[in-house]
């Protein structure tokens, strides 16, 4: 996985192979499948290769099929759905071995002027308060911190809290929450589409993590098989994905196996950025 903002912008420059077909590198990773933010945020740029330069990304829903191949390209084929005077959609089927493993289908407009109000950001502490998971997984092991450095070191997360262990208001109407602060950890290109598919890599990390807090579970142990399923986000408003942004989740539900989380992004000066969805599987072994 990438270690460096100019590794994640190597990951996300795609080869045009033909028209509306592209294809992705694959990084050296430690995990035994494709990171799900890896292909969405591919998908996404595909899809932006295929629009004008004045139409940006609002929304995007997609479905993991199949478990990605670390060891192959993956091809992007773009579809174009619609091309409106302020919409466009495009549909994106990621293939390997000649199968589809994701699709994902992404709605562009031109920015335009509209009413405009959003949620309060929460009161919360800075992100050089917060703890560093960075430092955390060199504290805990050799083990972990090599996969830290591996897989996640492009990003910078500081964390909050959850509230199972505290750190974060308490509320009993939302008993699974969690609270992070997140960054691609160097300077990215000012690139609207790069800021946007960086942001859409991130924003699978930690997502699922949230559905089973109140089970005292944590993803990636025996106890739970964990994937994800679908992936959701509504882009609000522009912002940096190498500047500090809240990830402020909550799991509404956890049934038949599968957990719901939802999340509100905040740019540090109280913006409501974006929203982002996500349910995944989550068996108990």
């Amino acid at each position: 996985m990438p270690r460096t903002a100019k590794e994640l912008e190597a990951l996300l420059d795609l080869e045009r192979i033909d028209d509306n077909l592209f294809r992705g590198i694959q990084p050296e990773t430690g995990l035994q499948r494709v990171f799900g933010g890896q292909v969405a945020a591919q998908a996404l740029v595909a899809a932006a290769r295929t629009m004008a330069p004045d139409q940006f990304v609002h929304s995007l829903h997609s479905y993991f099929l199949l478990p990605g191949d670390i060891e192959v390209p993956i091809v992007y084929d773009v579809e174009s759905v619609r091309d409106g005077k302020s919409f466009a959609t495009r549909r994106v089927v990621a293939r390997q071995h000649g199968r589809p493993i994701y699709v994902m289908t992404a709605s562009f407009q031109v920015a335009e002027e509209g009413f405009d109000h959003q949620d309060q950001m929460p009161d919360l502490r800075p992100p050089e308060e917060a703890l560093d998971l960075a430092e955390l997984s060199r504290a805990r092991s050799a083990d972990a911190s090599e996969v830290w450095d591996k897989d996640w070191a492009a990003l910078d997360v500081r964390y909050l809290g959850n509230s199972r262990v505290g750190g974060v208001e308490d509320d009993p109407t939302r008993p699974a929450r969690a609270q992070m602060w997140v960054r691609v950890g160097d300077r990215l290109s000012d690139d609207a589409v790069t800021q946007a598919a960086a942001f859409t890599f991130a924003s699978d990390l930690t997502l699922l993590g949230s559905t089973l807090i109140t089970h005292k579970v944590l993803i990636g142990t025996p106890a739970v098989q964990a994937a994800s399923l679908d992936h959701t986000i509504w882009f609000h408003r522009p912002f940096r994905a190498d500047e500090w942004w809240l990830y402020d989740q909550h799991s509404p539900s956890a049934s038949g196996a599968r957990g719901l989380g939802l999340a509100r992004i905040f740019s540090q000066d109280g913006r409501l950025v974006a929203s982002v969805a996500q349910e995944g599987l989550i068996r108990p072994r």
